[in-house]
């Protein structure tokens, strides 16, 4: 309340800042979480990252059921669309995981968290509805026919929250320096949206 409202000729709601940290900062720490769980479910079944850059012919086809992974193990059609449909599942459950830290970050531009607190119930339940929606597309019987999502061990829920937690140091961090600078400084021209 205590900001003059924007200027509806001038000021844009959409800005050049706002689409650097929601794309080029925050969204490649998204979009990292996401490549860095899929990497993870490939190596574990025994594709290292080395082995996967050029391999989609072979992967994609029907008529290859020996294809070889990093161990020699010998993997069916079959059995490679179901972990790289996993491996999709399992990006999709990574992103919800980081954008539990998107929407905590924006409930304020310059306020630290750890003062503001989680009060809004409105918040707290569409966190959780997130999560459990997450959950549902990947558990629940069927999934596999329609959507082609599959179920996912409890530690791959798990590799993407230190990139949850990175995104929330990285604003808390941000705003700190808000906060304790003169305004019209290099980081709030740069970073406050």
């Amino acid at each position: 309340m205590k900001r003059k409202p924007r200027e509806p000729k001038s000021d844009k709601l959409v800005n050049e800042r706002l689409i650097s940290m929601a794309y080029g900062q925050i969204g490649m720490m998204q979009a990292a979480a996401g490549f860095f769980t899929y990497f993870v479910i490939m190596a574990e079944n025994g594709f290292w990252p080395s082995t996967l850059f050029g391999i989609r012919r072979a992967w994609d086809s029907n008529a290859i059921n020996d294809l070889k992974d990093s161990y020699n193990q010998e993997w069916t059609y079959k059995s490679r669309k179901t972990l790289e449909y996993t491996c999709h599942t399992a990006f999709f459950v990574s992103i919800v995981i980081v954008q539990w830290a998107d929407l905590i970050i924006c409930k304020t531009r310059r306020n630290s968290l750890l003062h503001q607190g989680m009060t809004n119930h409105v918040l707290n339940f569409g966190l959780c509805f997130e999560t459990a929606l997450a959950a549902l597309l990947s558990y629940c019987p069927g999934m596999d026919r329609g959507l082609r999502m599959y179920p996912l061990k409890f530690q791959w829920w798990l590799v993407a929250l230190p990139f949850s937690m990175l995104i929330f140091i990285y604003d808390e961090v941000r705003r700190y320096i808000l906060r304790h600078r003169p305004p019209g400084s290099w980081i709030e021209k740069e970073t406050y949206y």
